[in-house]
């Protein structure tokens, strides 16, 4: 393991103005994302997809990496060639989601397990090999009348830190991602408690696993209240809540955060982490890794018609720049322009 590599990798994942791509959607994600927009899912129109989105002229001014699915990363653009290595020749790093899914955690209703330890060495070493130079692994946890439990959460951060072990011995930098779901009817101050927790337990479980901090990233949910509570919240609040809860728990050596959108709306997205970026000075840099936040709009433009490409490509490019400007805190001052 190359510490110093892995440390250049994490920070260049987290560069000022710059975030993730999450175009790791599993073969059942991308065929609901598909199936919105009346397109039928299958290896070549997924591939036609993840090209208009690797080929958007200029879009590494504001994308520093792109997490990719199993099928895509074998997948090769119009003139044959492999997408990581498109990617790299626009200065976007590759990396690839090598969980296998959150599945039901036995004798625990309600909560999940994400599964994909099996194997992992050797796939990691075929993914290095295809060009990866970062990998995702995603746990899931949700609350509801008494969950989750200490048993999901500790299983959950073992399972994490197993694979970050992995990832860096394979000389990857790993982004852990608990999402704590936003799902559900539970209040703001509940959220923080419950993603104080988690978090907690997975940084005592990457210790346990001598993870080296400076070559990892966090890939967290907002501190937010339940979809289904009733609240409506500011950003502020979002913001306040999800660093207080940051300053309590995170290492100053960590060198980014990179957000998950959790359901909201692209708009509510960027508008979160504009707020984050707005509050003083933090020892992270606060970024995004949005999967539907960016592809919303694109996908809508798009509507699996050729002739709509480029005009679906001006859309990513415009979602990208304004989470690029969210990364300053100066996404507001943007859309009060408008």
């Amino acid at each position: 393991m190359d510490r110093g590599a892995l440390h250049k990798i994490a920070k260049d994942l987290v560069a000022p103005g710059k975030g993730i791509l999450a175009a790791d959607e599993s073969t059942g994600t991308i065929k609901k994302r598909l199936s919105s927009i009346g397109v039928e899912s299958n290896p070549e129109i997924n591939r036609v997809y993840r090209q208009l989105l690797f080929t958007t002229s200029d879009i590494e001014k504001f994308i520093s990496g792109v997490i990719m699915f199993d099928e895509t990363i074998r997948q090769k653009t119009d003139d044959g060639g492999a997408f990581p290595e498109i990617l790299s020749k626009k200065g976007i790093i590759p990396g690839i989601k090598v969980d296998k899914g959150a599945k039901e955690l036995a004798g625990f209703p309600g909560e999940k397990i994400t599964e994909g330890l099996d194997g992992l060495r050797g796939r990691l070493s075929e993914y290095s090999e295809l060009g990866a130079k970062f990998t995702k692994w995603r746990a899931v946890i949700a609350m509801g009348e008494g969950i989750p439990t200490n048993t999901c959460i500790s299983s959950n951060a073992e399972g994490l830190a197993r694979f970050a072990a992995l990832t860096q011995e394979a000389g990857m930098v790993p982004i852990v991602e608990p999402e704590v779901l936003m799902t559900g009817e539970h209040s703001i101050n509940k959220a923080r408690e419950v993603n104080m927790k988690v978090l907690k337990e997975v940084f005592i479980a990457l210790s346990r696993h001598n993870i080296d901090i400076k070559g990892m990233l966090l890939k967290p949910s907002w501190v937010h209240p339940g979809f289904d509570s009733g609240e409506k919240p500011k950003s502020e609040e979002v913001s306040k809540a999800t660093l207080s809860v940051f300053r309590e728990v995170l290492p100053d050596e960590l060198p980014g955060v990179v957000f998950l959108s959790g359901g909201d709306s692209p708009e509510d997205a960027t508008s979160h982490l504009n707020k984050l970026n707005e509050e003083d000075v933090v020892a992270w840099q606060l970024s995004f890794s949005f999967g539907r936040a960016l592809q919303e709009p694109v996908l809508k433009t798009w509507e699996g018609k050729e002739e709509n490409i480029p005009q679906a490509q001006k859309a990513f490019y415009e979602r990208a720049r304004l989470n690029s400007l969210a990364r300053s805190g100066e996404y507001e001052e943007e859309m009060e322009k408008d």
